[in-house]
């Protein structure tokens, strides 16, 4: 009797204890036990990459994933291979959880014993297809949270809106599902999440950052004209590669001589098509740019700078009007990401909870851009937040060996990466529903 007695203030202990426990905790031995169904699902869809606007096999394996775990799916959403999962759990708030689904058309060189064979023609020209961008890790990562806060519905309540979002790459996925009313059909969340696969971020640990994290992007086609001519008489022509030269030293100047030192900005000249033989002056050179920036009014400056310099450097060349640079904008913009600072700070906290304070880091703005700054920049003005889950295998970063992402070379730590990316996207999650 005396040692009953002597253990009941230990008994109480322990009991409140119990009694205590975070009722929205997750479930972190049912998410680990879920790796060995989650593991195979993600080489496989590492081996079926599909390009930007193809991914109809992804989307329907996808979409029937959801259906198992008692999803309700729409396809085709946005007269393209969108699809939008809804889960419904009683009066609560709406978040949208946001996956990518297309790869990119270059041959992989992991020698995994998984990697992708598939091949992708265009224009009489084969490549090769692969997920060097993640995707197929952001995939695997959206089922395997859908598949725990279904299992966890129990602890929250509200809805569960699951986009499967096609054709990232080329940045036009998210305007395809916008534009296809997906706020008006299925209602306008309370926040919106997505994550991004980091190659330097080590396995195990995430990154958030406050603000603008990523840069907007977009692409800009300049047709230099000239006068051709014979090689050997380039005193009968305007050398448009010459020409070409100059406007490329010049565009260089806008960043480091038009743009005030505090802001970020990036003029890259990627490609440059001229000429047929080596003893011709071609008559025209095509010049394909990317520009990133975060703010309107520096992209502004810069397109003003870009048309000044064109237009500049072909009066100085002694040639008409007509016969200025053509400078073609392409429609196709992506924004700038910009996180909700006080949405971060949630989330962060949510990610320390689950994984530890110490597996949280601060990220590094990115030049990178992403259409997932889509959803947080219609008149609704949800409050979004992209974060980077850490997927750099140990032994990798041990060697210093480190590819970026879209490198053929580039994979994640399959296990270590979806763990962590499960537990801090359900934490999340279910800290949103609940409030807490």
């Amino acid at each position: 009797m005396q040692l009953i007695f002597s253990l009941f203030p230990f008994l109480f202990l322990f009991n409140t204890q119990l009694n205590n426990a975070d009722p929205v905790a997750v479930d972190k031995q049912g998410i680990k036990e879920d790796l060995p169904y989650l593991i195979p699902f993600y080489k496989k869809l590492h081996q079926m990459p599909e390009v930007s606007l193809q991914e109809k096999e992804t989307s329907a394996l996808l979409a029937s994933e959801l259906r198992k775990i008692g999803v309700t799916v729409t396809e085709n959403v946005g007269n393209s291979y969108g699809i939008v999962g809804i889960f419904k759990n009683g009066e609560g708030p709406t978040i949208l959880y946001r996956t990518d689904m297309d790869a990119l058309p270059m041959a992989e060189k992991t020698g995994l014993p998984y990697a992708s064979t598939k091949t992708y023609t265009t224009n009489g020209t084969t490549s090769g297809v692969m997920h060097s961008c993640g995707h197929d890790m952001h995939m695997t990562t959206w089922l395997g949270t859908a598949r725990a806060l279904v299992k966890m519905k129990d602890k929250w309540k509200g809805t569960l809106m699951l986009i499967g979002q096609p054709a990232e790459e080329i940045g036009a996925g998210a305007k395809a599902l916008l534009e296809g009313g997906i706020y008006e059909t299925f209602g306008v969340p309370n926040y919106a999440v997505g994550l991004h696969c980091s190659p330097t971020i080590p396995a195990g640990k995430v990154g958030y950052g406050k603000g603008y994290t990523m840069a907007a992007s977009e692409s800009v086609t300049i047709t230099v004209y000239g006068i051709g001519a014979h090689g050997a008489s380039p005193h009968m022509s305007v050398d448009p590669i010459v020409l070409s030269s100059m406007l490329i030293m010049e565009l260089q100047t806008i960043t480091s001589r038009s743009l005030k030192p505090i802001e970020s900005a990036v003029v890259t000249v990627g490609s440059i098509h001229a000429g047929t033989a080596s003893n011709i002056i071609p008559d025209e050179v095509k010049l394909g740019l990317t520009l990133r920036t975060f703010k309107e009014e520096v992209r502004t400056m810069i397109h003003k700078r870009i048309t000044e310099i064109c237009h500049g450097t072909a009066m100085a060349a002694g040639l008409p009007p007509e016969k200025y640079p053509k400078i073609e904008f392409s429609p196709v913009y992506i924004a700038a990401n910009y996180n909700n600072e006080l949405l971060v700070d949630k989330l962060s906290g949510s990610a320390k909870k689950s994984i530890g304070e110490n597996m949280v880091v601060n990220a590094e703005v990115q030049m990178v851009a992403e259409d997932f700054s889509a959803y947080g920049r219609t008149s609704h003005k949800v409050p979004s937040v992209l974060f980077w889950l850490g997927t750099a295998p140990e032994e990798r970063i041990k060697k210093n060996d480190l590819p970026g992402l879209h490198s053929p070379f580039y994979y994640p730590d399959p296990e270590k990466s979806l763990e962590t990316g499960i537990l801090v996207t359900s934490q999340s999650l279910l800290d949103l529903f609940t409030g807490k």
